[in-house]
């Protein structure tokens, strides 16, 4: 007993001398200064050698350029490798931008501790990468050589620029601006220069033969990737191409003549390589061999792709812009997440009692690594990526109610508490098993597929996932343990679960579903009427549809507060609309202003408006239209990979319960919940922007969990209850038996949300209403819903299975009686 105390007491112990020394290491985190996270790398063109792909296909693949990470390369050298020779044009060209930029980065990197590939170290020490509409960044905007290119070149180059640009940032916006310029605007940086140089100034890249002819184009390239390849035991620095249709066949008959010859890659009158020709390349594919490290293989790879857009472009301007939401917003995010927490750890205490204390202490352990991590793997944090933080949370809550519920379960049986703590442990597993994979295959799906807000939201969701899980098995079991092994094993610390009638949910299916049915009938009318009223089917924002730019320079600085105040006023009194977007300019008093699309007369109403109420020069007001920063492409990515991530949970729910009906029951249930959501947006009228895409995904995420721990129960109940029990009874005792677990989870959810709802900023808001809308439904879909969608699937089932069997019986009877009627010799008689 004294060993258990013992052992107890150092567990405890342990415990908070961890949480206070990474308690520690996030609070650095968070009051550090502001970190650079450009690496500026001086390009060289090397005497390189080109060869088919092929030819190096023993070699495995190390390292991906899609990382857009810089590696620490080993330069030892070795006799294999070829000596870099420098192009002086080259070096001439980029020496005078380097020596202002280095004396630039120097300043602001002064206090930081750097690696030794020279980028600013982040763990520890660095502040959390805050997006563009928390923290602001760089805008940078290109025009177009060619006066009126295409509406189709335009979205293909802006395309490929957002792929480009995700190497600095997931949460970069790329958007068309006017007839001929191009947008794009770079979270978490604030040294423009340097994006500039490292960013490349996009223009013609072409490959030449020694006389000057064009072998190649850019646009023949269709991709350029940096990798590793091992080459008999030593490491080397390699570019893959492919190229189009177009592209192979012309490089095809080059390098067939210029095999021991040179072709130069020339891009913007610069070269950056000039690779020998090993053999002739016909399969559509090469690589580019012989660089000295994966920075230059890596910058190379960047300068091929950025060279491939479909139009030229020139340098416009570029400015340092703060941010869309301002510091009011991450201040107040700050405070309803530390009031969330206090009212969460509350509620958890008072209705968990001795558990949810556990709870609440590796909650704290959870939101410290959560902070630790995003700065570790300096992910981007914007508002969709909170929401991804926000539905992590609620994960890991969420598992720690249902090993609770259990506890209690077990408690009330009659079991010890020490035998009810593992054995809720171990029943609850399966079940957080099932939903996080879930929820981590769409995060997967939806960070591979998808681009800018989507990738954000995937890598939050991700990691809070893993974290929630690895708190909730390990670490709260950890702690709990530990308050018995103290003396704390009363199982009044615990609490027992009353025992209560099963409520009969399959009787009440015509209701709910009726209920369920209603709103989604609903949702479609008003979606009818808004297009007919405001010429679509919801009302979109800026970030969907585009608008109008308007720069305006001020008489004095205004900060983000005074402009929210007094600025915007004006702005939609003459718009009519809510939902203006501002962005200060650093260094300047110019503020952007992005409004719906305003016509000529309501340009110069505003122009006049701005001049009369602030003073301002109406003849220094510029204006131009813009395109929605979500592009087609983004829009399309994100359906696709919405797609993908329901069909792969539908598989993986199918293999775990073997059972089509719980796998189809429970994607039914999702849509549901989508659906009600997307419904609210046409019935209300919530603006549709970026964040909307955050908030389906979400629910997506949410939804999904609380239905497999439904049918976990169903499943498990199944197994153990008589054989005699009805389906009805078996849904009614298990939805029941769930009830508590699934009402606390939701609630404690939504608690955090309508804290965030309450204290949050206007943006804040427009984000966490649809969240709390998507919350209530999938309550709804869980408890009342998805169990209705198993029985009134398996029922169809299981009624195709008995026709099935009784058709075989029949055709075997059949058989048998043609059988019988025949003589020894096999005759029919």
């Amino acid at each position: 007993m004294k060993d258990n105390k013992q052992k107890g007491l150092t567990s405890l112990f342990i415990t908070f001398v961890v949480l206070a020394f990474l308690g520690f290491l996030a609070f650095n985190v968070l009051q550090s200064g502001k970190h650079s996270n450009v690496t500026k790398v001086t390009h060289t063109a090397e005497e390189t050698a080109i060869t088919s792909a092929e030819s190096s296909a023993a070699g495995e693949s190390k390292k991906s350029a899609s990382s857009g990470e810089s590696t620490k390369a080993d330069e030892s050298s070795s006799a294999g490798e070829t000596k870099a020779n420098t192009e002086s044009s080259q070096a001439e060209s980029g020496k005078e931008s380097e020596s202002a930029n280095e004396s630039k980065a120097d300043e602001k990197r002064s206090d930081e501790k750097k690696d030794e590939s020279g980028k600013a170290s982040k763990f520890g020490m660095g502040k959390i990468k805050l997006g563009l509409d928390l923290a602001g960044g760089v805008s940078i905007t290109y025009q177009t050589v060619e006066k009126n290119p295409s509406d189709e070149d335009m979205a293909d180059t802006i395309y490929k620029l957002q792929q480009r640009v995700q190497n600095y940032s997931t949460e970069a916006e790329v958007y068309r601006e006017g007839t001929n310029r191009i947008n794009i605007d770079i979270p978490g940086v604030s040294d423009a220069n340097a994006i500039l140089n490292e960013l490349g100034k996009p223009g013609s890249l072409v490959f030449l033969d020694p006389q000057g002819n064009t072998v190649l184009t850019g646009d023949q390239v269709a991709t350029a990737k940096a990798g590793i390849v091992d080459n008999n035991g030593k490491s080397e620095y390699v570019v893959s191409l492919t190229f189009t249709d177009e592209g192979s066949k012309a490089f095809a008959e080059a390098t067939a003549k210029l095999i021991g010859q040179r072709i130069a890659i020339v891009y913007d009158n610069v070269v950056y390589s000039n690779p020998t020709v090993q053999t002739a390349i016909t399969g559509g594919s090469a690589q580019i061999t012989g660089m000295t490290s994966y920075d230059e293989a890596k910058n190379l790879a960047s300068t091929i792709r950025i060279g491939s857009l479909s139009l030229e472009l020139e340098e416009l301007r570029s400015n340092v812009v703060g941010a869309k939401l301002g510091q009011t917003a991450i201040s107040t995010s700050m405070k309803a997440a530390v009031v969330g927490f206090v009212v969460l750890a509350a509620f958890m205490i008072g209705v968990f009692l001795l558990p949810g204390a556990a709870s609440v202490l590796a909650l704290a352990l959870y939101i410290i690594l959560e902070v630790l991590l995003l700065s570790a793997f300096e992910i981007t944090l914007t508002l969709p990526g909170i929401a991804g933080i926000i539905l992590s949370i609620g994960m890991a809550v969420d598992a720690n109610v249902i090993i609770f519920t259990r506890i209690k379960e077990e408690i009330a049986l009659g079991k010890s508490v020490y035998e009810s703590i593992n054995s809720g442990f171990k029943k609850a597993l399966s079940a957080i098993i099932d939903g996080n994979v879930t929820t981590l295959i769409a995060a997967a799906v939806l960070y591979i597929r998808g681009s800018g807000t989507v990738k954000g939201f995937a890598q939050t969701l991700a990691l809070g996932i893993i974290l929630s899980m690895f708190t909730a098995l390990f670490v709260t079991k950890f702690i709990l343990k530990a308050f018995y092994n103290v003396g704390l094993d009363d199982a009044k610390f615990y609490g027992k679960k009353p025992k209560r009638e099963p409520i009969n949910f399959v009787g009440m299916r015509k209701i709910t579903l009726s209920i369920a049915a209603i709103v989604l009938i609903i949702g479609v009318i008003f979606a009818g009427i808004n297009k007919s009223k405001i010429g679509g089917f919801f009302n979109y924002g800026l970030d969907f549809k585009g608008g109008t730019s308007t720069n305006v320079t001020f008489d004095k600085d205004y900060s983000l507060e005074e402009i929210s105040k007094d600025i915007v006023p004006v702005v939609e009194s003459v718009t009519g609309e809510a939902g203006t977007q501002t962005q200060k300019v650093q260094g300047t008093n110019q503020v952007i202003i992005k409004t719906r699309s305003l016509s000529l007369d309501e340009r110069e109403k505003l122009n006049k408006a701005l001049a009369d109420k602030f003073g301002v020069d109406a003849e220094k007001i510029t204006a131009e239209s813009i395109s929605g920063a979500v592009s087609s492409e983004m829009k399309k990515d994100a359906v696709v990979a919405t797609v993908l991530a329901t069909i792969l949970m539908l598989i993986y729910i199918w293999v775990r319960f073997r059972d089509f009906s719980f796998a189809a029951g429970s994607i039914l249930a999702l849509l549901h919940d989508v659906f009600v959501v997307i419904a609210c947006y046409a019935i209300f009228r919530w603006s549709v922007g970026s964040t909307f895409i955050a908030c389906i995904l979400t629910i997506l995420g949410y939804s999904i969990n609380a239905t497999i721990v439904i049918y976990d129960r169903i499943r498990e109940n199944k197994a153990i209850l008589p054989k005699a029990t009805s389906k009805e009874d078996l849904i009614n005792i298990s939805v029941t038996e769930t009830l508590t677990r699934s009402i606390y989870s939701s609630l404690t959810t939504f608690i955090t949300i309508f804290i965030l709802f309450l204290m949050g900023v206007s943006s804040i808001r427009e984000f966490a209403l649809p969240i709390m809308v998507g919350i209530v439904a999938g309550t709804y879909s869980s408890v009342f819903l998805s169990s209705v969608f198993w029985y009134i699937l398996s029922n169809k089932f299981d009624k195709k299975i008995e026709e099935k069997k009784a058709e075989n019986a029949k055709k075997k009877k059949k058989t048998k009686k043609v059988e019988i009627n025949k003589d020894s010799n096999g005759a029919v008689v």
